[in-house]
């Protein structure tokens, strides 16, 4: 039994299995639902951040959000359209780029999100017309971010409003419609991805330690 548990394969079987254990924990997307303390705490962090009469109606908005939570995973789709130029409050010395600013706000983003198990699946730019009614919005991009629950989309705003990482989207955006979906139909299987791509691996290293 003691040769068993110490040979080579038995033991990168074990350690892939553990990671994709760890990974599942982490990727989540069947939690519970927000409790009402839970929310009435989020809603008290946030209030000092959405002072001024400009962010007022997000705290409506979070209140929307949450009302039907069942504590699982979501995707929310963001359309974004850019401002001419670059428009951060005074005191900030960034390019008035607003594709740079963008870029900024992407990149302090990153950790928080993959923090709660969030991962963007799509981001795509507008690539043309095609049909457009009258007064549709010249949307640049579409971006699809997958939240592991509503708490973990909460968690995610307070540690980025924490960090100040939204100053660079505020300053990129000139307009943007960001709301909820829920898939109905979808070829994005991340579990499935990761497992087979944890097969393949050890499936390679077997071959090597062969």
């Amino acid at each position: 039994m003691a040769a068993l548990l110490t040979h080579p394969m038995l033991q990168l079987a074990l350690s892939l299995l553990v990671f994709y254990a760890l990974f599942l924990g982490w990727y989540g997307g069947r939690g519970t639902p927000l409790s009402a303390a839970e929310i009435e705490t989020f809603k008290r962090l946030m209030a000092p951040n959405l002072q001024d009469p400009a962010s007022q109606h997000l705290l409506d908005e979070i209140e929307a959000l949450v009302a039907k939570d069942d504590g699982r995973e979501f995707v929310m789709q963001n359309l974004v359209r850019y401002r001419p130029k670059a428009l951060y409050p005074p005191g900030h010395h960034y390019s008035d780029d607003p594709r740079e600013a963008d870029r900024r706000y992407g990149r302090s983003i990153v950790w928080p999100l993959l923090r709660y198990g969030n991962l963007p699946i799509w981001i795509a730019r507008r690539a043309g017309n095609f049909i457009e009614p009258d007064g549709a919005d010249a949307w640049h991009y579409v971006a699809m971010v997958r939240y592991r629950s509503r708490r973990d989309f909460l968690r995610f705003a307070l540690a980025s409003e924490k960090k100040n990482n939204f100053i660079h989207k505020w300053a990129a955006i000139e307009k943007t419609h960001v709301f909820p979906v829920q898939p109905l139909i979808s070829l994005v299987f991340v579990r499935a991805m990761v497992g087979m791509a944890l097969a393949l691996l050890g499936v390679a290293i077997g071959g090597w330690l062969r």
